[in-house]
């Protein structure tokens, strides 16, 4: 029978154990019903756009699911007993993922208030004793309680937005074995194709500078790694920028598309006259 054990920092250990289930967020028993199995775990220092209820564990006869409930993303990494080796899954909301044997970890992205006031990952440690996993559906939630505020982002269609969007593209698109993020002059002519006006971007200087502050709201203040000290290559922080945009999501894949698709339309050849009628001037 499974056995599951969920940790974090300044929270005390919960087990589960087969047809238990767990709610978990910033105020997550507004939407515990009552049922033998059923409890809740409040997250300490959320930040406020963590939602309240932002994520369902449910214990089955051999299998155990997390189901993703919140607004916000978070990182699920399979450490030791995953099939093929260790895994790492972007959860978005309504996504149900399998949970392997052994620790998992599931960050919340820049979900934690740090001690300065900046926003730091939040870390749950989910120990599971079985390789398997089941699903569970979404409990019911309800008005009550104080509203999810929204997370730290890019304006869309701003220059930062576009550059975002430039410098995840591989990832966006699928392409994670991509040997070097976009440089500079590629990203300028990707915005200048979809955009049709690029804010300066061809100044390479332009181009750092929304880098920076793509990386800022990306990590948070507090782990952006423009602050810190690096003795490696920036190309290095580049790469690490643009894999933490994807997985924050501040831009998406159907951004991307909605992007091409309106660059190819603002493309077509205007229409030709049929036999007889020119066009009107």
């Amino acid at each position: 029978m499974p056995r599951v054990v969920v940790r974090g920092t300044g929270v005390a250990s919960v087990v589960l154990r087969s047809g238990e289930s767990l709610l978990f967020g910033r105020a997550p028993h507004f939407a515990l019903e009552a049922g033998p199995g059923r409890s809740a775990l409040t997250l300490p220092g959320c930040a406020p756009h963590v939602s309240r209820l932002v994520g369902e564990l449910v214990v089955g006869a051999d299998t155990v699911t997390l189901t993703w409930l919140g607004a916000g993303e978070a990182q699920l990494s399979g450490l030791f007993d995953a099939p093929g080796g260790a895994r790492r899954v972007i959860m978005t909301r309504s996504v149900s993922a399998l949970l392997d044997e052994g620790e998992n970890q599931l960050a919340l992205l820049r979900g934690r208030i740090a001690e300065d006031g900046g926003l730091a990952d939040l870390l749950i440690s989910v120990d599971v004793d079985h390789d398997r996993a089941g699903n569970a559906g979404a409990p019911r939630v309800s008005g009550e309680g104080e509203e999810t505020r929204t997370g730290p982002g890019l304006v869309p269609r701003g220059r930062d937005w576009f550059v975002a969007l430039a410098l995840t593209e591989p990832w966006l698109v699928g392409k994670d074995d991509y040997p070097r993020p976009p440089s500079n002059r590629e990203i300028y002519e990707r915005v200048l194709e979809w955009h049709g006006y690029a804010w300066n971007l061809q100044r390479a200087q332009r181009v750092d500078d929304a880098i920076r502050t793509i990386s800022a709201i990306a990590f948070g203040v507090r782990d952006d790694p423009f602050l810190a000290q690096h003795a490696g290559r920036l190309q290095n922080i580049r790469f690490a920028v643009a894999r933490r945009a994807a997985e924050t999501r501040l831009v998406t894949a159907r951004d991307l598309a909605d992007v091409e698709r309106a660059a190819r339309n603002r493309k077509l050849p205007p229409p030709q006259a049929s036999s007889g009628h020119p066009v009107a001037p």
